[in-house]
């Protein structure tokens, strides 16, 4: 399988290109939905930008070695969010599209638990792979190859809070 590795610098300018992609479209939407963990990060910067209100949908399908075995998928209870009520037209941001079923789940479980109120709901990835069974309304990159993707965050995973108190106390003592 082939790998993209992902810089912040790149990160971040993809998530601008995706903004910028989404007013070019002229869509008038009223509420952000981010689908938690990968879409975090796309969700706040977008509600930064755009100022609108953002929700959080908590879902959960890989784990196992290096967090590359997708399993079923499992979303929260609730939207955490801080307006009384949800919008009706909906941006469901994600950081990418792989197999698309994290996406249509999400929908299907923004229709079933808030289906009366929405009038619309468009998708918005920053990667779109090849491999998957739904396409977003906006991505940044369309990915052919379908390539692992390594982000800029990945490295967090991989580190435990008693190394990062280690590695810190080091730096604290050699600089004196």
């Amino acid at each position: 399988m082939p790998e993209l590795y992902v810089s912040w610098s790149e990160y971040h300018q993809k998530i601008e290109i995706l903004a910028a992609q989404i007013y070019q479209s002229a869509w008038d939407f009223n509420q952000i939905v981010c689908l938690a963990k990968g879409g975090l990060r796309v969700g706040d910067l977008l509600c930064r930008i755009y100022d609108k209100p953002l929700a959080i949908l908590s879902a959960s399908s890989y784990g196992g070695a290096d967090n590359r075995i997708r399993g079923q998928i499992e979303f929260s209870q609730h939207l955490s969010m801080t307006e009384k009520i949800l919008g009706n037209r909906i941006l469901l941001v994600d950081d990418l599209v792989d197999s698309g079923i994290s996406l249509r789940e999400a929908i299907l479980w923004l229709q079933d638990l808030y289906g009366n109120e929405i009038e619309a709901i468009r998708t918005a990835t920053i990667w779109h792979k090849s491999c998957s069974e739904i396409a977003p309304d906006y991505s940044v990159d369309y990915l052919p190859d379908n390539p692992w993707i390594h982000q800029p965050f990945e490295p967090y995973e991989r580190v435990t809070p008693k190394e990062l108190a280690s590695r810190y106390r080091r730096l604290a003592e050699a600089s004196g």
